[in-house]
C-alpha cells in the first residue's frame, strides 16, 4: 500500500504498486482494536487486506524525543547502520524500533530502488520495509506525520517556495500513500533527491551503510515487467535478514 509513485507531474512517494500484491498477510489486528490513546495516535487500519499484524507500538504521554538510537539492517549485500532521531520524529523513531523488536523487518525484501535523473526529476532511493515485498503491505496501522524535520532542509534550487526539497543522500524517511498513512515503509537515498517536504525524515545511514546502499544502486535496476529502467526492483536482490537494534 505505502509504496513509491511512478513519477508523474512531479516525483511523489504514494500509492502504485511495481508488482502484484500477495494474497496472503498474517494475522490480522483482533476485532474492535482501538487506537492508542498518546500523542502518536497508532490506529488501526479499516482495510487490513494486505497487512502483516504484530500489535500496535506502546504510545506513552510522555514520547522519547531526546538522543538517537542505532539500528543495523545486516541484508545479504552487506549491513545498513542506521542511526534514528528521536528528536526529528519520536512517533517514527518509537514505531520503527517497536517493529525491529518484533521481527517485523527480518527476511523481507526491498522491493524498490529508482534512479531518476532526468530533469526535472530526480529521485534515487531504495525502499524497504514491506513483509510482502510487492510494496503493497503494511503492519495494519498507520500514524501521524511528523514534518518539520522534512521542512527544515534545504530548498530545491529553483523552488524558493520550499514546495520541493533536497533530501539529501544518506537520508532515512518514510514512505507513506498520502497524508498521515505511515506504518512501515521507508526508504534510503543514495543520492541527493527531490521531494514535497511530505516524507517524515527520521535519521539518517552511517558511511558504512552508504557503502552498501551504493553497492545495490550501482547493481542497477530490474523493470521487471511492470517498471522502467529508471524504477524497478533491484538487480541485487536485497533481504533484509535481520534487524538489530543497538549496534
Amino acid at each position: 500500500m505505502r509504496t513509491l509513485s511512478t513519477i508523474a507531474a512531479t516525483v511523489a512517494l504514494g500509492v502504485v504498486g511495481v508488482l502484484a500484491p500477495a494474497a496472503s498477510h498474517a494475522a490480522e489486528a483482533p476485532s474492535g482494536t482501538a487506537p492508542t490513546k498518546g500523542p502518536c495516535a497508532y490506529t488501526p487500519l479499516e482495510d487490513q487486506t494486505y497487512s502483516t499484524w504484530v500489535g500496535l507500538p506502546k504510545d506513552p504521554a510522555h514520547t522519547p524525543s531526546n538522543g538517537t538510537t542505532k539500528v543495523t539492517l545486516e541484508t545479504n549485500q552487506g549491513d545498513i547502520p542506521l542511526v534514528l532521531d528521536k528528536a526529528a520524529a519520536p512517533c517514527t523513531v518509537q514505531n520503527f524500533t517497536f517493529l525491529t523488536h518484533r521481527t517485523y523487518y527480518d527476511d523481507t525484501t526491498c522491493h524498490r530502488l529508482t534512479a531518476y535523473q532526468t530533469p526535472p526529476y530526480a529521485l534515487s532511493v531504495l525502499q524497504c520495509g514491506d513483509p510482502l515485498g510487492t510494496g503493497w503491505g503494511d503492519p495494519g496501522y498507520a500514524f501521524k506525520d511528523e514534518l518539520d524535520s522534512a521542512k527544515s532542509l534545504p530548498n530545491w534550487p529553483g523552488f524558493p517556495d520550499g514546495s520541493r526539497k533536497v533530501y539529501p543522500r544518506g537520508t532515512l524517511a518514510m514512505a507513506n500513500g498520502g497524508p498521515d498513512t505511515n506504518g512501515s515503509q521507508f526508504f534510503l537515498v543514495y543520492r541527493d533527491s527531490r521531494l514535497r517536504p511530505d516524507y517524515t525524515v527520521f535519521g539518517h545511514v552511517t558511511e558504512d551503510g552508504m557503502r552498501t546502499l551504493d553497492k545495490i544502486a550501482a547493481g542497477g535496476i530490474d523493470p521487471g515487467t511492470e517498471g522502467t529502467a529508471e524504477d524497478g526492483t533491484p538487480r541485487l536482490t536485497t533481504t533484509i535478514e535481520r534487524a538489530k537494534s543497538g549496534r
